[in-house]
C-alpha cells in the first residue's frame, strides 16, 4: 500500500524526523536523522494546490476553472502556499481580518490558514 510521507505528526501536528529509509530494489536500509523536504512538510491541501498550480503552468484562469473558485481565492491560496514554504510574498499587503473571516466562513481557506493570516 502506497502512503504519502508524513511531514507533520498525525497526533499533534508537530514536525517529524525520518529515521529510516529502505530501498525496494536492493533491500538496503539507511538509518539516520533526516528532515522531510519543504514540499513533504506541507499539508495535503497545500500539496494538492501546488500540483494543480504546476499542472496548469500557473495559469490562474485555468486554476479558477478547475477548482471552481474566484481569482482572489486562487491568489490567496497561492500567497498562503508561498508563506507555508517559508518565503515572504512581495505582493501581500496587510490583510483585512474581516476578509480572512469571510474567506474562512465560505470555506475558501482552512482554520490553520486563517490563524496564520490573522497573525501576520
Amino acid at each position: 500500500m502506497k502512503r504519502d510521507l508524513l511531514g507533520q505528526c498525525p497526533i499533534c501536528g508537530g514536525s517529524v524526523e525520518i529515521t529510516e529509509i529502505s530501498c525496494y530494489s536492493c533491500k538496503s536500509t539507511i538509518r539516520g536523522h533526516f528532515k522531510p523536504c519543504k514540499f513533504c512538510a506541507l499539508s495535503r491541501e497545500y500539496r494538492e494546490f501546488a500540483e494543480i498550480f504546476i499542472k496548469n503552468r500557473g495559469n490562474i484562469k485555468e486554476i479558477e476553472k478547475e477548482l471552481n473558485i474566484s481569482y482572489p481565492t486562487v491568489k490567496g491560496k497561492l500567497d498562503s502556499l508561498i508563506a507555508a514554504l517559508g518565503y515572504k510574498n512581495q505582493e501581500t499587503s496587510s490583510i483585512d481580518k474581516r476578509e480572512v473571516l469571510e474567506r474562512l466562513y465560505r470555506g475558501e481557506i482552512t482554520s490553520e490558514e486563517a490563524i496564520r493570516l490573522m497573525n501576520e
